[in-house]
């Protein structure tokens, strides 16, 4: 599987990361846990962290079948996809305090999909003023809780 990363990601990964078929079907086959970031599953789509986030709260809404674009899932699917979406800035904006989102799906190499034949949402929190010269100058991102620690707080919110 070919994969397409942002300018921003950190050296290190690039060395350390060897996946074998689709990262999201290999993640969704796991048990739920900090291991794999998956904080609720649907029934037809499932709510996971990003990985490599953009900010803290970065979640990512996927459907269980792999298809590369919208029109390939079935609408209940496509319904759920929206309804999970807007649970995530539901419980985003409680949990972080968030003044707005950036949701989006990239479709398609040209478009900077990073996971290139299984579409997904992406709900990036922002918050007046979040913009951080790290990413500019020195080309990594600063995130100000471990993945783990964003992990357990979305999950319980979920389960609240």
């Amino acid at each position: 599987m070919k994969h397409i990363w942002s300018p921003w990601r950190m050296k290190y990964i690039e060395k350390h990361i060897k996946v074998e078929g689709c990262v999201f079907c290999n993640e969704q086959a796991k048990a739920d846990s900090a291991e794999n970031l998956i904080v609720l599953r649907g029934k037809n789509a499932y709510v996971i962290l990003n990985r490599y986030p953009y900010t803290s709260g970065h979640l990512m809404v996927i459907p269980f079948v792999h298809v590369s674009n919208l029109e390939e899932l079935d609408a209940e699917t496509r319904a759920e996809m929206i309804e999970l979406t807007s649970r995530c800035t539901t419980i985003l904006r409680k949990t972080y305090k968030t003044d707005s989102f950036n949701v989006g799906i990239n479709i398609g190499e040209a478009a900077g999909a990073g996971v290139l034949g299984h579409v997904h949402i992406h709900i990036v929190p922002r918050w007046a003023g979040d913009t951080n010269f790290m990413s500019a100058v020195g080309g990594m991102r600063v995130l100000p809780e471990s993945l783990e620690d964003t992990y357990q707080r979305v999950k319980e919110a979920f389960e609240k």
